[in-house]
């Protein structure tokens, strides 16, 4: 057996700090090598300790965890796990520390009924976190982004139009940012997304996406259509299907893989009505799901892009479909959009 994971807690509530660290090293495989009630105090325990991840509060005083996250990729990359208040605040903050580097998030317990949930999921998420490297392109800090340049309003979707179904998970966010920033407005398909997330962050997720990227991009709600050059996310806690060719529906039907929204879901009830048409696209994340509906799509004729190993934060799922051989082209994240593209 090796060493334990050395986990550093950035918490200012001191409740928080002894709750997390009791729940981590519950388990013998984790132990806290530190504790700091803010950025600041992060900063040198980080540079003193070098933990092998950090999890990290986004609302503190001194230095807040954005800012904290920010420097520390900058001067001393750590994989870093938030954690989050179920608020549209603490979504939006949540997903912008994704987008700097942040391998994943846990929401914070809203009851202590809540607890032992939570740290199930985060001593999950603390060891997927110790064996994700942290990239050049995941520590350099993130750029102000530039508004994008070209937005075409949504055109009217016709039968045989492509239908695009793009999955992720652990690392999607950032990934799919890249993807669809780099698409074009004029996008002659529909898009429908897939990732891993709880209800509200899909919401702030879908913000954030929409105002950096040419394509116009929502939250999906049941009944939607679908149109060319309009992306659609699958909510948190719902399967996105279709009902008809060109309308989707949402519902809590059982989760696929241990997962609601499911890839395998969405991909299925695309091939079952659009066939050929579909391309789907497996991006970073844990797991499998994504295989069994890049098998349908298959079987129908379509096309499944699949992310290599060497640009995936997590590679879990595209590694399940290309060892399943339904890959059509396995390219690095920065060659999605136009392999993409090539496709239609």
């Amino acid at each position: 057996m090796g060493r334990p994971i050395r986990v550093l807690i950035v918490d200012d509530s001191a409740f928080t700090r002894h709750v997390l660290e009791k729940g981590l090293e519950a388990d013998t495989g984790i132990t806290v090598v530190g504790k700091a009630r803010d950025g600041v105090e992060a900063l040198d325990q980080v540079a003193a300790l070098e933990p092998d991840v950090i999890t990290l509060d986004v609302e503190m005083p001194r230095m807040d965890g954005l800012t904290a996250l920010r420097r520390i990729m900058k001067e001393h990359p750590t994989p870093v796990v938030m954690l989050s208040a179920l608020t549209h605040k603490g979504a939006r903050e949540t997903i912008q520390a994704l987008m700097r580097g942040a391998v994943d998030f846990v929401p914070k317990p809203s009851t202590t009924l809540d607890i032992d949930r939570v740290m199930e999921e985060l001593i999950a998420k603390v060891k997927i976190a110790a064996i994700t490297p942290v990239t050049p392109d995941y520590a350099r800090p993130a750029e102000p982004e530039p508004p994008p340049t070209t937005r075409v309003a949504p055109r009217a979707f016709r039968r045989g139009d492509p239908v695009l179904v793009i999955a992720a998970s652990t690392g999607g966010p950032r990934a799919l940012h890249q993807v669809l920033s780099t698409l074009p407005g004029d996008l002659p398909a529909a898009v429908l997304l897939v990732q891993h997330m709880p209800p509200s962050f899909t919401r702030a997720l879908a913000e954030r996406l929409n105002k950096n990227s040419p394509l116009t991009v929502f939250e999906a709600a049941d009944g939607d259509r679908l149109a060319r050059g309009l992306a659609l996310l699958a909510p948190g806690d719902f399967h996105l299907s279709f009902s008809n060719s060109k309308q989707l529906k949402l519902d809590q039907g059982p989760r696929r893989n241990g997962v609601r929204p499911s890839a395998d879901v969405t991909m299925e009830s695309a091939a079952v009505k659009h066939g050929k048409a579909v391309i789907g696209t497996v991006l970073t994340g844990m797991g499998s799901d994504g295989t069994d509906g890049a098998r349908y799509v298959k079987a129908a004729g379509g096309k499944i892009i699949a992310e290599h190993e060497s640009s995936s934060a997590v590679y879990g799922m595209p590694r399940s479909v290309i060892e399943a051989g339904l890959a059509d082209r396995i390219v690095p994240l920065p060659e999605v959009a136009a392999t993409i593209l090539e496709l239609l």
